[in-house]
């Protein structure tokens, strides 16, 4: 089987190679608009075990012929964008972050024509390959080129699992045994069940557990009395709407935003890297682990400060989501997994076509939503109200709708007020 990764030169490239090794990909096609950043990855590789046979396209057309899957992790605008994304919501005073708030809706305006042209060329040219896309923000991303690739575009995510692992770990199972329910929009949804083979569900006694609670990330961030009275595990990013204060303050005292950390962190390993390929693979373990050791700090910092353990840094890896799926479509054996699709009636509030976050079964012909408890007013309430940002954030996208652009920014929960929203729309739109 062929697998091309567009966004081939991003820093996470080396961990999806290193999946690969013993897999059913015999080759990965590397393409990306940067040949430096490109050229690094390649370099990294060459320190990995050996895997599938290494391809570097030319263009995206090249890339996408006779690909079995094809990976989407680009980043419309790099770093630098993320930077401006966060920068101009906290100028107004409201949250910036790439996939969260004002941030997650600009960098969704400034993504949704790439993946959109992507997706007509897969539709063209490789149109029995399956999309499995991580490009964030995931779920409006995966939404939009659904309009096109329908069902065989599946969006992906690594902290569903996260945090169904180590819920499961805290709780005293096997993480790779469990099962469970889960469902939401990405970076926006909620752990409801949790059960040992033939067991009974286990939640209720992890959320009664303050001690079991404070051992593992989620527990830390939201605290026991919260989850105790909210009756589930929320996803970590739920943390920008539940303690929104909390976070904000954490992020506009912080001496930077994440994606200047990261625009600064990336941009040196690759600058060396770059100059001593012979070193880029030692480079890029060092900088791999700083990445992932300050993830969230922002609301970590505003917890307490606590830093991130073992269990916490071993989440499951958007890598490995991406090869089990996969690995599912291949041997059609109905694997469960957490996936992004189109709702199909899951949510009955919801329309059939949005995508949404759940738990899904996959074969051969794709990954199916499962059936679910109904969702709690609270739950479908702030589901719905972000549904409505990201059908509005695709509208102005596909349109250069400033009307639904400004309503895709003033709706959204972490946005307090219309005249913000216009400011920030107009402090993006300048910059660019």
């Amino acid at each position: 089987m062929r697998l091309t990764i567009l966004g081939g030169g991003g820093f996470r490239v080396p961990l999806v190679y290193g999946a690969l090794v013993g897999s059913e990909i015999t080759e990965l096609t590397l393409y990306d608009t940067d040949p430096v950043r490109l050229g690094v990855v390649r370099s990294v590789l060459e320190g990995l075990p050996p895997g599938p046979r290494v391809r570097v396209a030319e263009s995206l057309d090249d890339a996408l012929r006779g690909a079995d899957f094809v990976f989407s992790a680009i980043r419309v605008g790099g770093t630098a964008g993320r930077v401006r994304d966060e920068r101009v919501p906290l100028a107004e005073g409201v949250l910036g972050q790439e996939t969260v708030g004002a941030g997650g809706v600009l960098y969704g305006l400034r993504t949704i024509p790439v993946a959109l042209h992507i997706a007509e060329r897969v539709a063209a040219l490789a149109p029995r390959a399956w999309v499995i896309n991580f490009t964030n923000p995931a779920g409006m991303v995966t939404e939009a080129m659904a309009a096109v690739l329908g069902e065989r575009v599946i969006g992906i995510c690594d902290s569903p699992v996260g945090l169904v692992r180590r819920a499961a770990r805290a709780a005293g199972t096997d993480p790779d045994a469990v099962s469970y329910d889960y469902v939401g929009l990405n970076h926006l949804g909620w752990l409801r069940r949790l059960s040992a083979p033939g067991g009974p569900d286990l939640l209720p006694g992890l959320l009664a557990d303050p001690a079991a609670l404070a051992s593992f990330e989620e527990g830390k961030l939201f605290g026991a009395d919260w989850l105790r009275a909210l009756g589930s595990l929320p996803n970590e990013y739920l943390h920008y709407y539940y303690f929104r204060r909390e976070t904000l303050d954490a992020v506009r005292t912080a001496d930077e935003t994440r994606g200047e950390f990261l625009d600064h962190q990336q941009g040196e390993f690759f600058a060396r890297a770059a100059e001593s390929p012979s070193r880029a693979h030692e480079l890029w373990e060092r900088t791999r682990l700083e990445r992932e050791e300050t993830y969230m700090a922002d609301s970590r910092a505003a917890t307490g400060g606590w830093q991130r353990d073992s269990c916490d840094l071993d989440g499951g890896g958007y890598d490995r989501v991406a090869l089990a799926l996969m690995r599912a479509i291949a041997a059609g054996d109905g694997t469960r997994l957490i996936l992004n699709v189109r709702n199909a009636g899951t949510v009955p509030a919801l329309p059939a076509d949005a995508i949404i976050e759940t738990v899904c079964e996959v074969d051969a012909d794709g990954a199916r939503p499962l059936p679910g408890a109904p969702l709690g007013e609270a739950e479908l309430g702030l589901m719905l109200q972000l549904k409505a940002v990201e059908r509005a954030t695709i509208e102005a996208a596909l349109f250069k709708d400033r009307d639904a652009a400004l309503r895709a920014l003033a709706l959204h929960p972490l946005v307090d007020s219309p005249a913000v929203a216009a400011r920030i729309l107009d402090g993006a739109s300048a910059g660019n």
